[in-house]
């Protein structure tokens, strides 16, 4: 299954992905990764792989018309590598509507876009989910991957994992350890659509 993976920062999970991929425990081959950050760390841990990189930057305090060019930007780029499955991954940027409904591949086939969260969606959705769940002092919380829509982590659920949250917890050791189950469950859900397990393809 052909993929390309976006990411903002370090790229963690994607590193799973590439060194699962590259070991043939994943049925996945990562076309391209991309990022709006040109200087994301998960650019570089993907050149290192060879595999292909791009960058296509949000001007801070963009109206809606550099919106919306972003998008289009965008969707070409991932367009161009004729991926079946877009993943987000640590990527910090609300996609369009418009972006998804002409995600589409030369053939007309739309490419599903799935994103990782670091909450137990529907509960604690938006940038800021982990230090949201410490305040409002839940005992258990977790990762979840899901199919993008419109609205912001308000797409189907495909798979989410618990994550006890500790009395000694703060924001960073607790983020650590979801994503250290976050780098597991985005790799089962990508095999499970490989395998056409979730209906998306």
């Amino acid at each position: 299954m052909r993929i390309v993976v976006l990411v903002s920062g370090s790229g963690s999970n994607l590193q799973s992905v590439i060194d699962a991929s590259q070991a043939g425990d994943l049925p996945v081959e990562i076309a391209a990764v991309g990022s709006d950050n040109p200087d994301a760390y998960g650019l570089v841990r993907a050149g290192t792989a060879g595999i292909e990189t791009f960058s296509v930057p949000l001007e801070r305090g963009a109206d809606a018309e550099q919106r919306a060019d972003w998008n289009s930007r965008l969707r070409d780029a991932v367009l161009s590598y004729d991926p079946e499955v877009l993943v987000s991954s640590g990527f910090m940027r609300i996609v369009s509507a418009e972006f998804l409904d002409t995600l589409r591949r030369a053939d007309g086939r739309a490419v599903p876009m799935i994103n990782t969260h670091p909450a137990l969606l529907p509960s604690f959705p938006g940038a800021h989910a982990v230090r949201d769940a410490l305040a409002h002092g839940v005992k258990v919380t977790g990762c979840t991957v899901h199919q993008v829509d419109s609205g912001v982590d308000t797409g189907p659920i495909l798979a989410q994992t618990p994550v006890e949250v500790r009395a000694e917890d703060d924001e960073a050791t607790l983020h650590e350890r979801i994503k250290t189950a976050e780098r597991t469950l985005l790799n089962q859900v990508l095999a499970q659509i490989a395998r056409n397990e979730h209906g998306l393809r």
